[in-house]
């Protein structure tokens, strides 16, 4: 990979460092996050948040609750998400994940970052974002989530990598510590909601910066 791509996502991190500072973002208990990175796959937040609402209610927010329960009951619950019936399966498969391989998500502490990731990855309907999502957010791992928010942002300033390489970029610009990782997806979100999501390109000051 480049030494200009790396030095345009080092000034990207910076940048957006100086625009927001700290960001609380995405708190919660680590089965709470691992079942809403499926929920939020194709909705908004706000939907997310009324789903877990509901399984919290019907005393569905665990993984260990999801594996025994009727996915039916699920489906209900999550109805407002969008693609229910999709995800309940979802939330099911990567239930029966955790609970036959770790008997729970407190065990999966021991594993390594890259096996956690190769096996969550063989999850039906687990992507690499919901992936990441999961090892980041729920599991405080130093595995950097590329969305699509990430990718438009870094091809507005002219970095080229194919998208396989781009976790690969921000990963060699960070130091290894979850909050980082956790505060530069953090922001890159929070911009891209304000100007990329508006298309407020001609006030963009990544590109603007960026040379």
């Amino acid at each position: 990979m480049s030494g200009s791509s790396s030095n345009k996502i080092s000034h990207l991190i910076r940048v957006l460092a100086g625009c927001f500072g700290e960001i609380a973002w995405w708190p919660g208990y680590p089965d709470e996050v691992m079942i809403g990175a499926i929920l939020t796959q194709q909705t908004r937040w706000e939907n997310v948040e009324r789903a877990l609402a509901n399984l919290k209610k019907r005393d569905l927010c665990s993984i260990d609750s999801i594996f025994t329960s009727d996915i039916r009951d699920i489906e209900d619950a999550i109805r407002c998400t969008g693609f229910y019936r999709v995800k309940a399966k979802r939330l099911k498969s990567l239930a029966t994940y955790v609970m036959e391989t770790f008997g729970g998500v407190e065990r999966m502490a021991d594993e390594p970052t890259g096996q956690l990731r190769a096996g969550l990855l063989n999850v039906s309907g687990i992507g690499e974002e919901t992936a990441d999502s999961i090892l980041c957010y729920g599991l405080d791992r130093t595995s950097f989530v590329v969305d699509a928010y990430t990718e438009r942002m870094i091809r507005c300033i002219g970095v080229p990598e194919k998208k396989q390489d781009i976790k690969a970029l921000f990963e060699e610009n960070l130091p290894e510590d979850n909050h980082a990782y956790r505060q530069v997806h953090a922001h890159i979100v929070e911009y891209a909601k304000e100007f990329c999501g508006k298309r407020r390109c001609h006030e963009c000051i990544l590109v603007s910066s960026s040379g």
